[in-house]
């Protein structure tokens, strides 16, 4: 007899260990008043597989694990139909269950799940099928939301992937989270529990394959010693589900193999290839396929001989079709040194231009993979037009959960509504619904595969994505790569339960902050679909829309003294709306038919512009960005009413973060609003722009070894202004008389926090100390840092309901660390509940 009495390597839902290790998968205990009254548990649970690498074993193991971190009941668990004859949890393949018989009404990964008082049966059409229905009915008991049922559950398409962009350095780019879980010092690690744990996650949510490699990728992948480390990864995967695939450099048989070339159609090209594939499936049975980045942002590809990305990708696609696999196959291809003073000059046109015509061309086991709009993950865009181009091609959408342009996890943003936009957008292809979630899922066009890659870039951090919030959107990716008709906040609400439990102030507040998030975030970055304005040349986080124009990237905003916005039409400007079907063509070729929200995308216009709101457009950019930045000073103070309902660690945590947004959203909103009043030299109607009453510039106060610097783009210090310290290894002072009217107020200080060193402060109030603080986000926050003043180091603390009398003296000292000279921009003292 076989039976299981313990809890394995799962977490102990009882401990008072919450660091975010345990993502939505915390099974914390479920308060008896939260429990549903017809919850009657079977005796036991019965998995029917005794192999320890199948997903059904493993879903037996997580049942287990799962009740008695919830409802502290611990069920024996068997494996053989013989060991136990009372009421089970009964957990299986269809084929196990029913002699050999598939159930017909399940698709493949989709699971049944009947549950009874005393009786449960979850039945999988695949063995993961199974374990994703376990993991389904511990969900509905975890959030205390369990009832009798009868359900069937299959996914809407069969590709459900994401993609790791992790270096074999072990360093991850476009990562916020600490150190690749994959690979270290060019090599594939001993100790690979961070990736069964991360398998874990990404099982209970749907996701079924996972590339682990950066899409620029590294040749040396393919060494001998790293396919065995890729078999380990592998082995670490499976008893979840979850199938690995990589990424490939299409130049490896010339860098790796010592060919003379890596022509797609050369016959030593393709031998080398195959060779290479066969080895990877020898050690790796089950592995997903690869991934292909060709002939995009240097990268190699067929392109180089005059072949094509369809003889690209099919060579791949020969390869793996053997052993059942697949190519997804990038469309991020267009030309990094685009001409801008062409006005005809388009980097949104590519993928249409790129693969249009070869619709029909590539192998049925090639799947296009589409990034969601036609530029690059930006806070608004409309589905790129390839979905609609290449009806004969299997596609797969891409979507970014890594928040690259977003805010890089140390902003929040909650991407599901996004993500609904995109996915709901009708193309109307031949005049008919075409849905981009029906196209991808392979539905609309009845192609047999596709559906969705994320990109995901977790990290060392124990919160996987480096904020605790930021997982939200993994969990919603997973759920809407399941289903993409779910609501994004319904799903949001099964996540802040899992994540934080049931209470409904936490509910409230959670789903209150993340609802807000997107449209805040839009309206302090960039409106009407003009893009994020952000450093596209640097980091890609903070403002910088200068950045956008005047270069080869494409990223144009085609913003001058008189207007802002690329002329996209077919009959004045680059012909990017004709890429779309008739109807939508139409719409989007109209100045009034396009809606306001992507009106800077498709038309060039006047600053004066007067949209439907009424608004002129640079009246609605200057609203916009105080808007949202109002917004977001909002998010700190919902949360901190939930202390002591949440654990104190994590409650910090995100308490941390959600000040620092409120405060580099100011810094977004006046380096915006500011450069494009200089750009276009018209007021703000409020008289916002430019002004701050309650500010202290720096500049004008007493300085002590402190001199004053620029800033680049200058807009994002105030008065264009900075101060430093005069050199490495000095102190400083910067003092200032304070003549507002006595009473109690807020002190910001805005300043700059580089990398490369980590300047020390204090603030004095009358020789008191208020604060005493260090240049240190980089080793709090994850977004990619940077070595000058700029948007991106520009930031500010706050010490709350100081007293103060007119005449007080304010003194902040510096002390420079590194190449961090103390930087100083402003000081604002803020009477309680007015945002500067």
């Amino acid at each position: 007899m076989r039976v299981s009495w313990g809890l394995l390597a799962f977490p102990a839902a009882a401990s008072a260990i919450e660091n975010g290790i345990n993502g939505w998968l915390r099974y914390a205990p479920l308060p008896n008043n939260e429990r549903p009254p017809n919850l009657r548990l079977p005796g036991a649970i019965m998995a029917l597989s005794t192999n320890k690498t199948s997903p059904v074993y493993t879903a037996g193991q997580e049942l287990q694990a799962g009740i008695k971190g919830i409802l502290n009941q611990t069920l024996p668990l068997y494996h053989e139909p013989d060991e136990w004859l009372g009421s089970t949890i009964l957990v299986a393949t269809t084929g196990e269950f029913h002699g050999g018989k598939p159930a017909a009404t399940l698709a493949d990964d989709g699971y049944l799940l009947h549950v009874r008082p005393g009786n449960v049966v979850i039945l999988g059409q695949t063995e993961r099928g199974a374990l994703y229905g376990a993991f389904d009915y511990l969900s509905r008991i975890a959030q205390g939301r369990f009832s009798d049922a009868d359900l069937i559950a299959n996914p809407d398409a069969p590709i459900r992937w994401v993609n790791q962009w992790d270096n074999m350095d072990g360093s991850i780019e476009r990562g916020y989270a600490g150190a690749s879980i994959f690979f270290r010092n060019n090599t594939i690690p001993k100790d690979l529990n961070r990736v069964s744990q991360y398998a874990r996650l990404l099982a209970s949510i749907g996701i079924n394959g996972i590339v682990v490699n950066n899409v620029n990728a590294n040749a040396n992948l393919l060494t001998d010693a790293n396919i065995d480390g890729l078999g380990r990864i592998a082995d670490a995967m499976r008893p979840y589900g979850v199938q690995i695939g990589i990424s490939l450099n299409f130049a490896s048989p010339q860098t790796l193999g010592g060919l003379s070339t890596f022509d797609p159609l050369d016959r030593s090209v393709i031998s080398w290839w195959t060779d290479k594939t066969n080895r990877l499936y020898r050690r790796i049975p089950d592995m997903a396929g690869y991934l292909v980045k060709a002939n995009s942002e240097g990268q190699a590809g067929p392109l180089t001989y005059n072949r094509t990305l369809a003889d690209g990708a099919n060579l791949f696609a020969k390869a793996v079709q053997p052993h059942g696999g697949i190519v997804m196959f990038r469309a991020f291809v267009y030309d990094n040194h685009i001409n801008p003073a062409d006005l005809k000059a388009d980097r949104a046109k590519h993928a249409v231009e790129f693969f249009k015509g070869l619709d029909g061309q590539f192998l049925d086991n090639v799947v296009v993979q589409i990034k969601y709009g036609p530029i690059d993950f930006q806070v608004r865009e409309p589905a790129s037009p390839l979905f609609a181009n290449i009806p004969q091609t299997n596609t797969a959408i891409e979507l970014q959960i890594t928040q690259e342009y977003l805010g890089q996890q140390s902003h929040l943003v909650y991407l599901a509504p996004l993500w609904e936009t995109i996915l709901n957008f009708d193309l109307r292809a031949d005049d008919q619904p075409s849905l981009v979630r029906d196209v991808v899922a392979g539905h609309r066009f009845s192609n047999k595969r596709g559906g969705y890659a994320g990109v995901v870039n977790v990290g060392t951090n124990t919160t996987w994505l480096g904020s605790h919030l930021a997982m939200s959107n993994l969990y919603a990716y997973g759920r809407l790569a399941w289903n993409p008709n779910q609501d994004p906040q319904a799903l949001l609400e099964d996540w802040t339960r899992l994540t934080f439990g049931s209470d409904p102030l936490v509910l409230g507040v959670v789903t209150e902050i993340s609802m807000a998030s997107w449209p805040a975030y839009e309206n302090y970055t960039g409106n009407f679909g003009i893009q994020t304005l952000t450093d596209i040349l640097y980091t890609h986080y903070g403002p910088n829309p200068a950045s956008q124009d005047n270069n080869g990237w494409g990223q144009w905003t085609r913003a001058d003294h008189n207007g802002i916005g690329m002329d996209r039409t077919v009959s004045t400007g680059t012909g990017f709306s004709g890429q779309y079907p008739a109807e939508v063509a139409e719409k989007f070729e109209s100045i009034e038919t396009t809606p306001d929200d992507l009106l800077l995308w498709f038309h060039h216009v006047n600053y004066t512009h007067v949209l439907k709101s009424g608004k002129s457009v640079i009246q609605h950019f200057y609203d916009a960005h105080y808007a949202g930045a109002e917004t977001a000073q909002t998010f700190p103070i919902a949360w901190e009413s939930l202390r002591n309902k949440i654990d104190t660690e994590r409650f910090n945590d995100v308490l941390f973060r959600l000040r620092y947004q409120a405060g580099h959203s100011i810094v977004w909103r006046d380096s915006i609003c500011q450069f494009y009043y200089n750009l276009s030299g018209i007021p703000d109607s409020t008289g916002r722009v430019g002004k701050h009453e309650y500010r202290i510039e720096a500049e004008a106060m007493a300085l002590k070894n402190y001199k004053l610097t620029g800033v680049n783009p200058v807009e994002t210090a105030s008065n264009l202004t900075a101060v430093v310290l005069v050199s490495n290894h000095t102190s400083g002072e910067a003092t200032t008389k304070l003549n507002f009217d006595s009473g109690k107020y807020d002190v910001t200080i805005n300043y700059f926090d580089l990398i490369g060193g980590k300047a020390h402060y204090k603030a004095f109030l009358n020789g008191k100390l208020l604060l005493e603080w260090a240049g240190d986000l980089e080793d709090k926050l994850g977004h990619t840092f940077s070595t000058k003043l700029d948007g991106h180091s520009a930031t500010r603390v706050t010490i709350r309901d100081v007293q103060i009398q007119k005449g007080d003296v304010l003194k902040i000292t510096g002390v420079a660390d590194g190449n961090e000279l103390a930087p100083l921009d402003y000081i604002a003292v803020l009477p309680q509940g007015v945002v500067d």
